[in-house]
Order: C-alpha cells, then structure tokens, then sequence
C-alpha cells in the first residue's frame, strides 16, 4: 500500500520530466576490475541496483568476468533476497520501537511538504507516521525511479544471481540482510530528516541526479561518480557515509581478500554497487594498497 502511494504520488509529479528525451548513454565501459594475486583473482563489478531493458545486453567485458568465475558473490546472499524472515528484518527496522513517530523527529515545514506530496496522490501522511525518515525516503526515490522507467528486477545484481542459478554457480552474501538493515536504521535523524527535506524542497532534483548517476554509470565514468555520488555524500552527510560506506566496505574487505588467500577456490565475480568502489575508502584502492594487482577490464577504456 505504501509503495503504491508513493508511486501514484511521485508518477503525478514528476512523469513528464521522467519522459523527457535523453540521448542513450554510452554502454561499454563497465565499472570491472580484476584483483590477483600469484593464483588466483577476484573481479570487482560496481552494480547499478536498478536499471532500464536498454542497459542490456551487458558489456562484453562482464560476460567474459562471469565466465572465469567459479563464484560469486554479492552484498546479500541471494537466497535471502525473497526469505520470510528477510521481509520481516525490513519491516523491523523501518520502524519505530520507542514510541517515537514520523511528526515528532520531522522538522514542521518538512512534515508540510511530504503531506502535500502524499496528499498528491490521494493519500495521508497519516499512513506512514510509524515509518523511519530513512524508509520514507526510500520509498519516495523508489517512485521516482519507477517513473522514470528504471525496475528492480533488471537491476544488476538480479540479473546476475538469476544467471549464476542458471548456470549452477554458487553465490554467497557478504552481509545479511539484518547487517544492511542495521546500517541503515543507524543513521542519525538529522541526517535521515536533511535527505528527506532536499528530496521534497525539489523532487525534480532527484530525477536529474538519478538521470546524472545512470549515465555516468552507463559510461564507466570513475571521475564524476566519485565525485557526484562517494565525494558528495561524505561531504554533506558525513556519518551516513562511514554507517553505509566505509564500515560496510571494512567488514567486506577481509572476506574479498579470503577468496585471494585460499589457492583452493577458483576465481571470484563480486557484484557490489558502484558506490563501494570508489575512492580511498573503496574495495579497489583498499586492495591496491595492501598490494595485490590491480587492472581496469575495460576494452573500450584504451581508446579514450
């Protein structure tokens, strides 16, 4: 119900700038690197976790990864995806359980502007007064991306645990979903009520920047991704960055590098999103610089 609230809000608002025509982003150079060390190697693949059919097929460059992978991995273990007790983790956490609602922790004129946007939709706020800042943000940015033609299903990351099952090659998850969950949940309210004010005070925004990142993403554009998604996040809401980036890519790193270290097991695709690769906090540099060898796979990146 919540969802379709926010959808039928959000496709009122923003679908004709959603529509708007765009030249089709460039789709060859994927955001893939290969870490090795003296036997075997892990592949990096920073995911778009939701994307449009025109995203595929995917670049060679992916297609080739997925074949010299025995494994892979990806943030959450895609047996857990669609589990029972997944579902209830979310719907947990998304809430209060100290008493606390939506009209206590939002600053007034933030609670005035979401009323209107839900109101939009045939809606009351009413209905969301037990959800968390973070989880009504969500919400909105999911209606947005629904507008804009962008699907959960043909995410990356669903598109290749759908083909690992395919194919028979075994997946694993370097959190749970109560791990995510816990991160997220973390984050301080004013930070959680600051997104959720920006989104409001321009919705729009949020279609040009969720168009932005898409493209650069599409391009394998490493410069203006670390700077419009890691760079920008660190800067204007710091501790959201460490819950959800840095201690993320932390707890992950020692069970990246595992897979490097057992001469027993056959290379390894690790499907991420885009965001935990960047930087000096990213996977990437993190095992540069513990001195593994690190190469971009990106047949199209020489001729640049």
């Amino acid at each position: 119900m919540k969802s379709r609230l926010f959808a039928l809000a959000l496709c009122a608002l923003l679908l004709p700038a959603a529509h708007a025509d765009q030249p089709a982003a460039d789709a060859k150079r994927p955001l893939l690197w290969k870490v090795s060390d003296a036997d075997n190697a892990v592949y990096l693949l920073g995911s778009f976790h939701l994307l449009k059919e025109d995203d595929y097929p995917l670049p060679a460059e992916v297609d080739r990864a997925f074949d010299d992978s025995a494994s892979l991995l990806f943030e959450i273990d895609p047996a857990a995806m669609t589990a029972p007790e997944s579902v209830a983790a979310m719907q947990k956490y998304m809430a209060y359980d100290n008493g606390e609602t939506l009209s206590t922790v939002l600053p007034k004129a933030t609670l005035a502007r979401l009323s209107t946007l839900v109101s939009a939709g045939g809606g009351s706020v009413q209905a969301l007064e037990h959800s968390e800042p973070w989880a009504v943000n969500l919400g909105l940015v999911l209606g947005v991306t629904r507008a804009m033609g962008f699907r959960p299903e043909l995410g990356l990351d669903r598109t290749l645990m759908a083909r690992a099952g395919a194919a028979g090659k075994p997946t694993a998850g370097l959190e749970t979903v109560d791990d995510q969950m816990k991160a997220m949940d973390a984050v301080p309210h004013a930070e959680q009520a600051q997104e959720l004010e920006e989104f409001l005070a321009d919705p729009q925004k949020a279609v040009r920047e969720m168009g932005d990142m898409h493209a650069w993403w599409r391009a394998g554009d490493v410069a203006r991704l670390d700077s419009g998604m890691r760079a920008e996040m660190a800067r204007k809401t710091p501790e959201s960055y460490r819950l959800l980036d840095v201690a993320r890519n932390q707890a992950w790193l020692p069970q990246v590098e595992k897979r490097l270290a057992d001469a027993r097991k056959d290379n390894t695709l690790v499907v991420v999103g885009a965001l935990h690769l960047l930087g000096s906090d990213g996977l990437v540099e993190q095992l540069r610089a513990k001195g593994y060898t690190v190469e971009r796979i990106c047949d199209a990146c020489a001729a640049d």
